[in-house]
């Protein structure tokens, strides 16, 4: 049986894949991530995605390499991580009562073969109206200034939700499994 291998370096990524009791290895890619001039969000994750799982096929023969990525996205801005409680407050306060897109890029190699599935795959989350209360509430109960869009879906930020709007919730912590498992499946690798 071909290895498999996560080609990420993300806590998030492993643990949703531990829900499918597959036995895998985890490789840091190590790429360059930054946008290319004039690049969607939707080409930018696809490819980010692809090139994480290009770097490790490169050193991994005979193996399924998953690749993924991911970016929130509100209409056509890009929301990054905010680093500092200031840039939360401002974040959350852009958020909300608007629907932000999480994209997720997700890619498997097979290395020995060469083939390349990729799909991207959306994810909406629909906001509150929230207060500066609330944010501030929030903000110092769970301080998600290392999260994109400044929270933590997977926690108490799911209070600050109207709805979710997804096939499959795994996406929007990073790792969509329902089209990973499809993919694994096209290569013979039948996680039942």
């Amino acid at each position: 049986m071909r290895n498999l291998i996560l080609a990420s370096s993300s806590p998030f990524r492993r643990q949703i894949l531990d829900k499918l009791q597959l036995k895998y290895a985890c490789i840091s890619p190590d790429i360059d991530e930054s946008p290319l001039a004039n690049e969607t969000p939707e080409d930018l994750v696809a490819r980010l995605a692809i090139e994480k799982a290009q770097k490790v096929a490169g050193t991994e023969p005979d193996s399924l390499i998953i690749g993924s990525d991911q970016v929130a996205v509100l209409g056509n801005e890009i929301l990054g991580k905010p680093h500092t409680h200031e840039n939360a407050v401002k974040q959350l306060q852009k958020l909300s009562g608007h629907t932000v897109t999480f994209l997720t890029g997700l890619a498997l190699i097979n290395s020995k073969s060469g083939e390349v599935q990729s799909e991207t795959v959306p994810f909406n989350v629909v906001f509150r109206t929230l207060t500066d209360e609330m944010i501030e509430h929030y903000l110092h109960a769970e301080q998600p200034y290392n999260c994109a869009g400044s929270f933590k879906s997977e926690a108490l930020g799911i209070v600050l939700f109207e709805r979710l709007e997804g096939e499959d919730p795994n996406t929007l912590i990073g790792l969509p499994l329902i089209r990973l498992v499809r993919m694994l499946e096209k290569e013979g690798l039948n996680v039942l």
